[in-house]
């Protein structure tokens, strides 16, 4: 891999710098890996959760069974499975994991996944016998501790069924864990009315027969330092929900708005058909529809950070996805139709049909991606965006160009999946994962919005979770990055 040495040496911002240069070290901002370990085939490394306290690492293993994975975490270089949790006494599925205060929280979904499902909560210390089974709403799809400790979040995606004839509605939970594990599950419907405005901001309501609270699907959970505010992606959606934990109340919908790729700076290369990497404007509107979120502060205000995956609805009941070649498209819009639908062009890009036909003669006026390629800073106040980092695709390509996979270009390209926040010696560090890249992106945070690329780390396959571990619950004092890759089943562990 190709190596960037960053060297800073300041009396004020690095306290223990003087020391390290002292000794002959030089002070680097690089993430190596320095161990990493196999737990099993596809879908074995999803999520990976730490307890300072016990230092074992949890790992959601969906490889042919549900369960979790505990791993020792002692020796960082050399982590060891000594057990795990069957989940199968619990549900159908598990989906996420969180540690804190030596407590483990894990999201699991019914047998049927459109039933309510479970968060169950162990003492890392005893992990026989649960403390507590929560009932919470369906498709508990990640959960979260407020960095107080005090509250449990999940995010309930409550997908439909494949063949689209239930539909359940999308909620989040919130479980006081000071108030013995009582739980409030807060759904959607109060935003009913303001179904038509959000929409016209970016928001996407388009499930067959679907109310705005159904059609809601929440994806994962980000929480402000201060324990008060939770943000929560809408995938599907293209929106975040703001949600005040104190008062256990959904504050607002935050629509995410559309990308557009005609203009400079929006380049992507949208097809796997034209002879290499090509990144081009083109005529697309784009939904960001986040997936990961993470939080960070500067001062006192608050951002939140999304990676815009993009992920459509394709069940068997309905099914959104369609390639530009089989759009129907308007001759006046696009008089150059021919020439774009060729698979050399944007044949091969995928689009959806839930919007651009203005006026419903069937012909599309306009065409509308899924997937911002990019990661995304918002003001945590009111939602608004403050930068669209759309160079993911080039800082790989300048880094690691034979590893990039072109045969994605078509679909999300490098498909940014996970993203996690973490101070390295007092500076603020950006990690991201590229799922289809098999790769995290290491970016340096300053200021208000401010990113400056930093390295390219190679992991497994399809990196699912991040999680970041500061020097002061690491178990040899160095900042820690755990990447887990559900391709593969890989866990690596990456240190400063």
């Amino acid at each position: 891999m190709k190596k960037i040495t960053l060297v800073f040496c300041s009396f004020i911002l690095f306290a223990g710098c003087n020391e390290r240069l002292s000794k002959g070290v030089p002070f680097s901002f690089d993430f190596v890996e320095v161990g990493q370990i196999d737990i099993g085939g596809r879908g074995a490394a999803e999520i990976s959760a730490h307890d300072p306290l016990t230092q074992q690492l949890f790992v959601v293993n969906n490889d042919g069974s549900s369960k979790v994975d505990i791993l020792d975490f002692s020796d960082p270089t050399n982590p060891s499975s000594i057990g795990m949790i069957d989940i199968a006494h619990f549900g159908g599925g598990v989906n996420s994991v969180a540690v804190k205060n030596g407590l483990l929280a894990i999201a699991v979904e019914a047998t049927v996944k459109t039933d309510l499902g479970s968060i169950v909560i162990f003492n890392t210390s005893d992990l026989t016998v649960p403390v507590k089974v929560v009932q919470v709403g369906a498709l508990p799809d990640m959960v979260a501790f407020s960095p107080n400790g005090k509250y449990i979040v999940s995010a309930n995606e409550g997908e439909p069924n494949d063949s689209y004839t239930i539909d359940p509605e999308g909620t989040i939970s919130i479980i006081d864990v000071e108030m013995g594990f009582s739980v409030s599950t807060l759904g959607f419907s109060a935003f009913e009315s303001q179904k038509d405005k959000l929409i016209k901001k970016g928001y996407r309501v388009f499930g067959p027969g679907a109310s705005l609270a159904q059609d809601t699907e929440p994806e994962y959970v980000a929480i402000d330092s201060k324990s008060e505010i939770a943000w929560v992606t809408l995938q599907e959606n293209n929106g975040v929900a703001k949600v005040d934990l104190k008062r256990k109340q959904i504050l607002e919908i935050l629509p995410m708005g559309l990308k557009d790729h005609s203009k400079n700076g929006n380049e992507l290369d949208v097809s796997d058909r034209d002879g290499g990497v090509n990144l081009k404007s083109w005529p697309i509107l784009s939904y960001y529809m986040p997936d990961a979120i993470a939080t960070y502060q500067v001062g006192a205000n608050d951002f939140y950070i999304t990676a815009n995956e993009g992920d459509t609805r394709d069940y068997s009941g309905f099914s959104e996805e369609i390639r530009v070649k089989n759009l129907i498209l308007d001759p006046i819009a696009f008089p150059n139709a021919s020439e774009l639908q060729k698979d050399a062009n944007l044949g091969r890009y995928t689009a959806t049909i839930t919007n651009g036909d203005f006026n419903g003669d069937g012909k599309y006026e306009a065409i509308y991606g899924v997937g911002g390629r990019s990661f995304s800073i918002w003001n945590g106040q009111n939602g608004q965006l403050i930068n669209d980092y759309s160079k993911l695709e080039k800082d790989f390509l300048a880094y690691l160009p034979t590893a990039y996979d072109d045969g994605r270009s078509d679909n999300k390209g490098v498909e940014p999946e996970s993203v996690a926040v973490g101070d390295v010696y007092g500076k603020t560090f950006l990690f991201v994962g590229l799922e289809r890249a098999d790769a995290v992106m290491v970016y340096e945070l300053s200021g208000i919005g401010n990113v400056r690329f930093v390295q390219v780390l190679v992991t497994g396959d399809a990196p699912e979770g991040l999680l970041f571990i500061p020097a002061a619950e690491s178990p040899n004092g160095k900042p820690t990055l755990i990447v887990s890759s559900e391709g593969d089943g890989k866990v690596k562990v990456f240190q400063n």
